[in-house]
């Protein structure tokens, strides 16, 4: 028997009774700042919760929070499980699948990331807009769960078109240089060979990490609507003059941190009132304020 994602979120909702989150949050290597502007409601560790896969990662905290963030409810992961650390690829279903169980719409994923581009270096944020799944493992091969969602589903407009044009009104706003492009997921641990970063170039990739698109495959399959940011901490080998290694990407992730924790923060409170003004639409106050 796998992991059950209803024991999981049971027992988080257990550790907040009656808060419901809007906003699922994935925080990235090095990113788990932004989890301290939270107003906590609870906060889980996932050794603590049942039936749910374990980080050991260093820069991934391994702790769930529930509360809000720009007025939105929302329960964030602090650190998240990767295909490297030996998990089976369904596990990783798991985590996504509590979120939705605890009430989101939309999940918000960031990650750590190389660039393809030199202008768009450590410190830059970029918008994902689409992806390419290198490592050819998907969390969902198997026997479907038909409580989440069918055996087929379109992965067209995976990054959902509208949120990515709120999120790049807000950048716009707020003076960020919030740059987009596709994100290409390496299975790693080890970083790329240079060979390797020719032919993903060709394929098309503007960023490479090791995370994400096994939590948005699982996110589109339950009728999720997501948003991808990656920090950029590094160019990719043979554009950088800098060794590559984790302690580079953990450092070099803090340079655009601020950066992330405003764009994400007023991006949640304006989605809020956007969220606000469609419900009194719908039930006929659309005037009202």
């Amino acid at each position: 028997m796998g992991l059950d994602p209803y024991v999981a979120a049971d027992f988080v909702k257990n550790a907040a009774p009656g808060f419901s989150p809007r906003v699922g949050i994935i925080l990235g290597s090095g990113l788990g700042g932004l989890a301290e502007k939270i107003d906590t409601v609870a906060s889980v560790d996932f050794k603590d919760i049942p039936d749910f896969p374990q980080s050991t990662v260093e820069g991934h905290a391994g702790r769930l929070i529930l509360g809000r963030l720009g007025g939105m409810p929302v329960v964030c992961m602090q650190g998240r499980i990767h295909l490297y650390e030996g998990v089976s690829p369904e596990d990783l279903a798991v985590p996504v699948r509590v979120l939705k169980l605890l009430g989101i719409d939309i999940l918000l994923v960031t990650n750590a990331a190389g660039s393809f581009h030199k202008d768009v270096g450590p410190g830059r944020l970029m918008l994902l807009n689409d992806h390419i799944n290198f490592t050819s493992r998907n969390p969902l091969v198997g026997e479907n769960d038909e409580r989440f969602g069918p055996r087929f589903f379109s992965m067209e407009d995976a990054y959902d078109p509208t949120l990515r044009e709120h999120l790049k009104a807000v950048a716009k706003e707020l003076e960020i240089d919030l740059s987009e492009g596709v994100y290409l997921h390496y299975l790693g641990p080890n970083f790329e060979t240079p060979a390797e970063i020719n032919a993903f170039r060709v394929l098309g990739a503007d960023a490479v990490g090791m995370s994400t698109i096994p939590e948005v495959l699982v996110a589109r399959h339950c009728g999720l609507r997501v948003a991808a940011i990656s920090n950029i901490t590094n160019l990719v080998a043979g554009l950088s003059e800098t060794k590559l290694s984790h302690e580079q990407t953990l450092e070099c992730a803090q340079l655009a941190a601020q950066d992330l924790e405003k764009l994400v923060t007023v991006f949640l409170k304006t989605l809020k009132r956007e969220l606000l003004k469609a419900h009194l639409k719908e039930d006929g106050n659309g005037d009202s304020e």
